[in-house]
């Protein structure tokens, strides 16, 4: 019989990062925004040549990490060979509705063909239908998948849940050890905001890392979130926000 409580230390051990680079402990200038933005290509119409020149905009500007679905982590792979830009892979995208064996199975190839990230959806079913027992077994079965070469970002759907199950799928997060939280925000009817941040850091504390995404389009915008102690953005607007960032840091050298 597997040792539970036994496994999430091992997996916390494997995954962990120091709480020193939380955004919480960092103050963050312009410098530093372009390394803590991670480009968004989850739309269903990406093709393969745009593929391409996002990832030479996200070299060009050393973006933190570019975001794909399973199906382009080996192109994406190959195309940011020897850059610092990391490939996160979104699986079970949005909502993990498909099975266990499936999202650990898209763990194992993803990490294999070159994700160090991967942003990993939890099962939303599983969590409104008061089972978060199942949603808990089913993530941290796909998340122990990496086998330590992948950070985990676990997807909090906010807007899908009422304040009950914010607080359960939380707790549920801080038990699993994973090193990072992404507050995502399809559902939400809002975008990004930096009191979501507060209340996320209200419930787990300092030590796990922040990843928001939603409709963030400027500097101003992404420097708020920041501040309110996101460590990451996810967006889509990237090279807009990245050359705002280069043109401020410009300005005062």
């Amino acid at each position: 019989m597997v040792d539970i409580d036994k496994a999430v230390r091992e997996l916390m051990d494997e995954l962990a990062l120091p709480p020193a680079v939380c955004a919480v402990n960092k103050k963050i200038g312009p410098a530093d925004v372009a390394g803590r933005l991670e480009h968004s290509l989850l739309t269903a119409e990406l093709t393969i040549e745009e593929l391409r020149v996002q990832c030479r905009m996200a070299r060009d500007f050393r973006i933190a990490a570019v975001c794909v679905a399973p199906y382009y982590v080996a192109e994406a792979a190959s195309m940011l060979t020897g850059s610092n830009v990391i490939i996160c892979a979104a699986v079970g995208f949005p909502g993990s509705l498909i099975s266990a064996r499936a999202k650990e199975t898209d763990v194992r190839a993803c990490v294999t063909l070159g994700a160090r990230e991967i942003d990993l959806a939890v099962n939303i079913s599983a969590v409104k239908s008061g089972d978060i027992a199942r949603a808990e077994k089913d993530f941290f079965g796909a998340a122990q998948a990496t086998g330590g070469k992948a950070a985990v970002k676990a997807v909090f759907e906010h807007g899908s849940f009422d304040e009950r199950e914010k607080t359960a799928v939380l707790e549920m997060i801080g038990r699993s050890g994973v090193p990072f939280i992404k507050i995502q925000n399809m559902t939400s009817g809002h975008g990004a905001r930096a009191e979501d941040i507060r209340f996320v850091r209200d419930v787990l504390g300092g030590k796990i890392m922040i990843k928001i995404d939603g409709g963030v389009k400027t500097l101003e915008q992404a420097m708020e979130l920041f501040r309110a102690g996101a460590d990451r953005i996810g967006l889509t607007a990237t090279k807009t926000v990245a050359a705002e960032a280069a043109k401020e840091l410009r300005r005062f050298n």
